[in-house]
């Protein structure tokens, strides 16, 4: 039997890998217009900023080393133009010297990926703006920084691509800024956990302009519909597209985004036709609904399920969840499942809750604490989505939340996790324990809390008490208008200064103090309420929104 895949990175190379384990004497073929297969393309940043420095790393494998391991023809430079489905035949084009000739398959696997979206902007296709997808892009880029020295870069654009590249961009000596259309950066996450992520960003000199959109691009500058920047290197990073014209073509199914729509054993409507990886439709996990979440996690396992229905060995493929992370700097921010934009879109009814950890216990050297942030879906409990930002540990907070999400886990599941501790790697109450039990009290009464974005509504005309438990040194760096401070050590000394019968709005530095503080009040007949990642949260989140969107004393 002829497999031919047309696509030779995470999807295609997964899939052909796995199908030589499973069948020996089957002939493979990989198509791949490119000159490179199986390269690490979440590698490419790295390597443009200096991190990855050998650039044979970024491939993984090559034609050569593919066929002594695999007996894989593998035939880079040649592109796939065209599909006959009732034939079975591709129509593959050599691109060095043109010459088109007809391949037959009993099996044919998709996996083209996705492309870079390049908006339609005057001055996009100048010689100093650049999209990175592959590795003849990177090294254009680099090339380019290292011939042309140019001094200030603009991203447009703050994904994950955009953002890291933005952090190499800066390594390799450039002024940078981003430029992004929505009011945060990263859009799996929420814009308040956001805000740390651009506090810490315009700490490294980072500019960024926000809820800006670029309106033209000349040789020295970018213009955007409130102002310019000037720049004489520009980065498009605003997102990607699945790449499916071949498809579509063909008569393949595809989504009005024009995602190829696949079963659970990644099959087209043609059975013999297979696709993978960025360019399929794909089931949320979390809503049900179908979704386009380019990975290269779930490309890679989509690969590997492709092969072995193929190979006779049923498989499914169970949906995308969206796991992902991203390194800035020293920073890490990751995520798993929906944020709270996306719950609200599927009609979930949903709680949420914000905590402050340390990355291990405290009392040992280099503990950093983190943020959490987790969603639950009210009647059920199921734990649906977690966001951290922070800078030790994270990813294996994360890797645990992602683990619970996929197994359906309820959110008060979470306290039950014996996980592994010793002071220097966690603490006896770990982040993932600590979220679970505030969940926990919130769910069972325990606690009410306010959030916040309510701050500002609460009334300040007495009719309710606004306390801040936090130390008087805490409070000389800033307090909330309106609220009166009694440190959480003097609070039952002082139950005369606060008003009976009257709800207490209550907050500390992350919740904690004032959750204990407000369990002291609640025993003394009290109704209180603790402000969800307490003075933290809120101070990083009206001090990022007091940045103006766009800032820029050099332009004209």
């Amino acid at each position: 039997m002829r497999t031919v895949i047309i696509g030779g990175v995470a999807g295609g190379a997964s899939a052909a890998a796995r199908l030589r384990r499973l069948r020996e004497q089957d002939e493979i073929i990989i198509l791949e217009r490119g000159e490179h297969i199986s390269f690490a393309n979440c590698g490419l940043p790295y390597f443009i900023g200096g991190e990855i420095k050998d650039r044979s790393m970024l491939t993984l494998q090559t034609p050569q080393s593919f066929r002594a391991r695999f007996n894989i023809d593998v035939r880079v430079r040649n592109e796939a133009v065209a599909i006959e489905p009732d034939n079975n035949i591709v129509i593959v084009r050599e691109l060095d010297n043109n010459r088109e000739y007809k391949l037959s398959y009993d099996k044919l696997i998709l996996s083209p990926g996705a492309e870079p979206i390049k908006p339609p902007i005057e001055g996009v296709d100048l010689p100093h703006v650049f999209t990175l997808r592959n590795i003849p892009d990177t090294l254009k880029i680099r090339s380019y920084i290292e011939a042309e020295r140019p001094k200030k870069a603009v991203v447009v654009g703050g994904g994950y691509i955009g953002a890291e590249m933005a952090e190499n961009l800066v390594n390799t000596g450039l002024d940078v800024s981003i430029v992004e259309l929505a009011d945060h950066l990263i859009a799996s996450i929420d814009a308040d956990m956001a805000s740390d992520v651009h506090n810490y960003l315009r700490e490294k000199g980072i500019g960024l302009y926000l809820g800006s959109g670029v309106t033209k691009i000349t040789e020295k500058e970018v213009f955007l519909n409130n102002g310019s920047i000037p720049a004489d290197m520009v980065i498009i990073s605003a997102g990607v597209r699945p790449e499916t014209s071949l498809a579509k073509d063909c008569g393949i199914n595809t989504d009005q985004r024009g995602n190829i729509i696949v079963n659970k054993q990644m099959q087209t409507n043609f059975s013999d036709i297979y696709a993978v990886g960025d360019a399929v439709q794909v089931t949320d996990l979390v809503t049900g609904e179908p979704s386009f979440i380019p990975l290269a996690g779930p490309a890679n396992k989509q690969g590997r399920i492709a092969a072995d229905n193929i190979a006779g060995f049923p498989s499914e493929y169970k949906g995308t969840q969206g796991s992902s992370i991203i390194k800035l700097f020293d920073m890490t921010v990751a995520t798993t499942g929906i944020n709270e934009k996306r719950a609200k879109a599927a009609g979930i009814d949903f709680d949420k809750t914000y905590t402050y950890s340390a990355s291990h216990a405290s009392y040992y050297p280099g503990a950093k604490n983190m943020s959490v942030k987790i969603l639950w879906e009210k009647g059920s409990l199921r734990l649906i989505g977690a966001q951290i930002v922070g800078f030790d540990g994270v990813d294996k907070r994360m890797d645990v939340l992602a683990a619970a999400v996929r197994f359906g886990a309820k959110v008060t599941d979470l306290t039950e996790m014996e996980l592994c501790y010793a002071p220097p790697f966690g603490s006896a109450k770990d982040p993932v324990n600590m979220a679970g039990f505030v969940a926990e009290n919130i769910i069972t009464g325990k606690m009410k809390q306010f959030f916040w974005h309510d701050v500002e509504a609460l009334p300040r005309d007495g009719s309710v008490t606004l306390l801040d438990v936090r130390t008087k040194k805490e409070t000389a760096r800033g307090m909330i208008e309106g609220f009166i401070n009694i440190p959480l050590d003097e609070l039952r000394d002082q139950l005369d200064k606060i008003p009976e019968h009257r709800p207490v709005y209550i907050h500390c530095h992350s919740g904690l103090r004032s959750y204990i503080a407000c369990r002291i009040l609640e025993g003394h007949g009290y109704s209180c309420y603790n402000l969800a990642g307490g003075w933290r949260l809120y101070e990083s989140v009206i001090h990022d929104r007091s940045v103006p969107p766009y800032i820029c004393t050099e332009c004209k």
